[in-house]
C-alpha cells in the first residue's frame, strides 16, 4: 500500500477548511484516512494558526516512506519540516 499526504477538505461551502491526513494514495480526496496529521485554514488571519500539525506523527510517515503531495509538501516546507527522513546510521559491525 502506498502512503500519501495529502488534504481532506472539510468545512462548508465558501468557508474552506482542509485536514492533513496520511490516506492510501487509491482512496478518493475525502475518503478514508489511516491517521490525521494536521489541519490548515487558508482564510485564517495570522500565519501561525493557518497551519498546525503533529509534527513528530508527520515525520513517522516520512520516514516509512509515505510521500506529501505537492500542497503538502509546501505547507510542511513553510512549517520547516524536513521532507527527507533521517536516514538511520549503517551498521557498526565491520565486515569481513
Amino acid at each position: 500500500m502506498a502512503v500519501r499526504l495529502r488534504l481532506k477538505r472539510v468545512g462548508r461551502t465558501n468557508r474552506k477548511l482542509f485536514r492533513i491526513v496520511a490516506t492510501d494514495q487509491r482512496v478518493k480526496r475525502d475518503g478514508k484516512t489511516l491517521e490525521d496529521l494536521g489541519r490548515y485554514d487558508p482564510e485564517a488571519k495570522d500565519d501561525q494558526s493557518k497551519v498546525q500539525l503533529k509534527v513528530d506523527r508527520v515525520q513517522y510517515w516520512l520516514s516509512v516512506g509515505a510521500s506529501p503531495s505537492e500542497p503538502v509538501a509546501a505547507l510542511l516546507r513553510k512549517a520547516r519540516v524536513p521532507l527527507r527522513a533521517a536516514k538511520k546510521p549503517a551498521g557498526t559491525g565491520t565486515a569481513t
